[in-house]
């Protein structure tokens, strides 16, 4: 063979565009017209409009080379092929792999056991960590509760709080006296006819309702200058009274109202007896005072007894 020319043309030979080179026209190659350009080349190019869609594919089936084959269906089979799994030993289609696989009806299913196992783990896990959280808060709350008992309290320190010496001061007890204890001015006596006074043995003071009487209470153990409050006790016979009160010598300027609170009956002492209040500026340490009736005063009152307290806020 020369260049140019190898021969009886093969398929693998053939060269559609050969007639477009000088060697291949020099062979007789053409334009295709139904072929590919060399003599005696493999036709297999059909006509336009001759393939018909929308049928059943159609099987070429082997020929010897140089023939055209013959058209059958796709549906008939071949008798040179065998699928891998109809021989023996064959390997199994994916079908038959997933059957046996436990995926289909009647297999068996995912691994819930190991599951369930898995997740009681977890769950215990995280119990146990908690429990050692818990441990671990409740020692440092023992630890701080230590630390803070070691520590000096309040109570314990040597010198008292400004509001423990006002409270004590509060609970001071202030001085108090009856009818028996009190001095009497000349004309008065003591008596206990009417029931109902609070002094002991029911004693109280009478023979007030004259001018110029007067009662005498000498206060020792004041600790601290300031007002205080007065509380009289007494009895009227269901009518009004008021005297004079004089405290370190100094006369008020209003009376001490000794009315009849309540409006017992006229005439009964014994629902007559009331109690009634002043407030009194005294001195630290010892103190006088006196109720007089002076001109102007309504007297008629017996008195019972005499008590100090701080004032009412």
């Amino acid at each position: 063979m020369t260049p140019g020319n190898n021969g009886a043309s093969t398929p693998e030979d053939d060269d559609p565009f050969g007639y477009l080179y000088a060697d291949g026209q020099a062979n007789g190659a053409q334009p295709p017209s139904g072929g590919y350009g060399y003599p005696n080349s493999v036709n297999r190019v059909r006509a336009v409009g001759t393939r018909q869609y929308g049928q059943q594919p159609q099987n070429t089936q082997t020929a010897p080379y140089g023939q055209v084959p013959q058209q059958g269906s796709y549906s008939q089979p071949n008798a040179h092929y065998a699928a891998p799994e109809t021989l023996p030993g064959g390997a199994q289609t994916a079908q038959h792999a997933t059957s046996a696989g436990g995926g289909g009806r009647g297999g068996r299913g995912p691994n819930t056991k190991g599951l369930l196992i898995g997740a009681i783990a977890v769950v215990a896990a995280v119990v146990i960590g908690i429990g050692v959280a818990m441990l671990g808060g409740d020692k440092d709350k023992d630890d701080a509760s230590d630390k803070v008992g070691t520590s000096p309290t309040q109570s314990e320190e040597s010198k008292p709080s400004p509001s423990a010496s006002k409270a004590g001061a509060a609970k001071q007890d202030l001085p108090k006296t009856d009818a028996k204890a009190l001095r009497l001015s000349p004309g008065m006596t003591t008596a206990s006819e009417f029931k109902g006074a609070k002094a002991d043995g029911g004693v109280y003071v009478t023979g007030f309702n004259q001018v110029g009487a007067k009662v005498t209470w000498t206060v020792d153990g004041i600790e601290k200058a300031g007002s205080y409050r007065l509380n009289v006790h007494y009895g009227v016979p269901g009518t009004d009274a008021d005297a004079t009160l004089v405290v370190n010598g100094k006369a008020n300027t209003r009376p001490l109202d000794m009315s009849n609170f309540g409006n017992s009956p006229k005439g009964d002492w014994e629902q007559g007896w009331k109690s009634t209040w002043a407030i009194v500026n005294l001195a630290k340490g010892t103190n006088t005072i006196e109720l007089a009736c002076n001109e102007g005063n309504k007297c008629d009152a017996v008195l019972d007894q005499f008590s100090l307290a701080p004032p009412k806020g």
